[in-house]
């Protein structure tokens, strides 16, 4: 297997949600906002699906106040949290564009009254097959690829830490300078 298909196939989920174009379903996405971390709903009628495997995204419209909001998430991305099947549409097209034109109850698909709403997830990844063919002086050398680039990490770690303990050092200096100025203002 090729470099690039391995490093793709890493970084799959290995369970999909199974989504089809028509349904209703809620999106929870991770938002970060500075030090935080938060989850957003977000809940619309998927009008489209595109491209395959870690590209594959999926588009969401919605109305929010009056004003049609569309987003566009990556299927394997890590900040889709999970992806709930509220009702599944019943439709006919690959995309449905045409609801961008229409508003109100028109802009809602048909729904598929007699369909099952606890869908299953679909396995994408599976463990990939180990190629038992390595020479002894390849394990040696991936083993040493290995310790360089922990101990790489280790001395990034440090110099990170060395970097905050300065940060804070200043900002205790400079607090104490803010003190004296404000005594010698009294």
């Amino acid at each position: 297997m090729d470099v690039i298909k391995s490093i793709e196939h890493e970084q799959l989920k290995s369970k999909v949600p199974d989504i089809k174009v028509g349904d209703t379903i809620r999106v929870h996405q991770r938002i970060k906002e500075g030090n935080r971390e938060r989850i957003q709903v977000f809940e619309g009628i998927v009008i489209k699906k595109q491209n395959g495997g870690l590209n594959e995204t999926f588009t969401v419209r919605r109305v929010a106040y009056g004003v049609g909001v569309e987003k566009t998430f990556l299927i394997h991305s890590p900040l889709v949290e999970k992806v709930e099947l509220v009702r599944v549409g019943k439709v006919r097209r690959a995309k449905l564009y045409y609801l961008r034109d229409r508003v109100g109850k028109a802009a809602k698909t048909k729904e598929n009254v007699g369909a099952d709403l606890k869908r299953e997830d679909v396995v994408v990844k599976e463990e990939m097959p180990v190629e038992e063919t390595k020479t002894k002086s390849e394990e040696t050398t991936t083993t040493e690829a290995k310790t360089e680039a922990t101990e790489t990490v280790e001395e990034v770690k440090e110099v990170v830490e060395k970097a905050e303990e300065a940060k804070t050092e200043e900002k205790v200096e400079d607090k104490k300078e803010e003190a004296k100025a404000d005594k010698e203002n009294k």
